[in-house]
């Protein structure tokens, strides 16, 4: 029986390139095929470039050829289909932030860093992936692009703000895609959509232009696999000039040691951080058994509480006051055309007094420095990814816009963006609504590498389930 290229990992494909059992050619058509069946569904592609998607395949295939016969160089992601979130700049396409207000009618002719990258490495790009204005919140829906669906039900939401990212991974539109995280926005979409997505130390993948709301801001990869993600990480990390807040050059190779297990690793287990109310009993039932599962690998598993307090007025107010900066950067006539979710943050923004925004980063940075000091005592922090399954796809403006509304259902998330710190989420089961449960890995700053050798542990014995979705 003909395997569907489209269900397979970048790593597989990665071998049937090598060994000429696929193309890229053929893997890209067959992509681009069941994107036309199935984005119509979901919602999770606003610009898909199937001219220059084929095109970038048939070169790639070249290199492939030359590669076979005479040990020619091939790029690290090489053929494979690949997405961009729309906060991303693209070359040749517009960047059009899940905004109104952005005017597609100008020159695009710059890479951002990681775009640069993946190119680079010889990715097959095949178009932008939906986001709420400016990837304002933790759900995927504008006035500019609708409302994105959830593979799994399409009733639901893969939530944000890398929500199209995350639904084109989970429906076959391509194993590969680049998210953001400003509060949770790769890890949410990938915990409701059932694949794995992993937030890197801040720093260690480039950015350019730098967020608008601030060093909260994280660009991560969007997989099937843990694999995949490390291979997107040897190719996201490589430094760029543009983003003065980026990390010194990293040498490591992430796909080394991945299989190394975790026997003998001091995990801390926190089922609610200490605060957490709420969560969801099929999702703390998933994640206590994911806990006993790497005991049974060998970890040392501790259930203790960082102790730390909600952060969540810090992480909205800084939010917030990123909102109010990019609202006052826009027309009146730009600022009619704006979702009233993101009005709203910016109105809430507009509150902060300059003594409050100065209490709060002390605050983030007292809490910062007793993470670190937490995990001088563990190797890694587990704890559910979010505390509740995808609820309803609705429509922007469906609700009033409050922080408990914002964000309050995910609060696993946003203090990592926080204290900058990597963390993984990958998931740990479904409920019996069908629908996937995530678990996350929180490593100490600087720890990626760390984070995606336990998350690849787990999926060994755990393996990643396929939503089944087609028209």
């Amino acid at each position: 029986m003909t395997q569907d290229l489209t269900q397979m990992s970048a790593d597989t494909l990665l071998g049937l390139y090598r060994s000429g059992a696929a193309s890229p050619v053929e893997v890209t058509q067959a992509v681009l095929a069941r994107t036309a069946r199935v984005n119509p569904l979901i919602n999770a592609f606003c610009l898909i470039d199937e001219e220059a998607a084929l095109s970038s395949a048939k070169a790639s295939e070249a290199r492939w050829q030359a590669h076979r016969q005479s040990g020619a160089p091939v790029g690290t992601l090489e053929g494979v289909p690949t997405s961009i979130k729309d906060l991303i700049l693209t070359k040749g396409w517009p960047t059009l932030r899940g905004s109104r207000t952005v005017n597609p009618d100008q020159p695009w002719e710059v890479d951002a860093p990681v775009t640069a990258r993946l190119r680079e490495a010889g990715a097959v790009l095949l178009g932008k992936t939906t986001t709420p204005e400016f990837g304002c919140k933790g759900e995927t829906n504008s006035p500019a692009t609708g409302i994105t669906r959830n593979p799994w039900n399409v009733n639901k939401t893969p939530g944000g703000s890398s929500g199209g990212t995350a639904a084109a991974v989970a429906a076959g539109l391509g194993p590969l895609s680049v998210g953001t995280d400003g509060a949770g926005s790769v890890r949410i979409p990938a915990a409701f959509c059932g694949n794995f997505g992993l937030k890197p130390s801040f720093g260690r993948v480039p950015a350019y232009p730098l967020s608008p709301f601030g060093s909260v801001a994280h660009l991560g990869p969007h997989t099937m696999s843990v694999q995949d993600a490390a291979l997107m990480m040897n190719v996201m990390k490589r430094p760029d000039v543009r983003d003065w807040t980026s990390l010194p050059e990293d040498t490591t190779d992430y796909t080394q040691g991945l299989n190394n297990g975790i026997q003998g690793l001091r995990i801390a287990y926190s089922p609610t951080l200490g605060y957490a109310k709420n969560v969801h009993p099929e999702i703390a039932a998933a994640v206590a058994e994911a806990v006993q599962v790497l005991q049974d690998l060998g970890a040392h598993v501790e259930q203790i509480d960082p102790g730390f307090e909600d952060p969540l007025d810090i992480t909205t107010g800084l939010w917030f006051l990123g909102a109010w900066t990019v609202w006052n950067t826009l027309t009146v006539e730009q600022q009619s055309l704006a979702d009233p979710d993101f009005q709203a943050e910016a109105q809430l923004g507009a509150r902060l007094s300059a003594l409050e925004i100065a209490h709060l980063n002390q605050r983030r940075g007292l809490l910062g420095s007793q993470m670190r000091q937490f995990m001088q005592r563990f190797d890694l922090l587990v704890t559910p990814s979010v505390s509740i399954p995808a609820f309803d796809a609705l429509p922007a403006g469906h609700s009033p816009l409050s922080p408990e509304s914002m964000l309050g259902w995910t609060p696993f998330s946003y203090p990592f963006n926080l204290t900058q710190q990597p963390a993984s989420t990958i998931p740990c089961g479904l409920t019996r609504d069908g629908l996937p449960m995530g678990l996350q890995f929180v490593g100490p700053m600087f720890g990626d590498a760390l984070v995606l050798r336990a998350s690849k542990a787990y999926e060994n014995v755990r393996r990643i389930a396929r939503p089944e979705i087609d028209s």
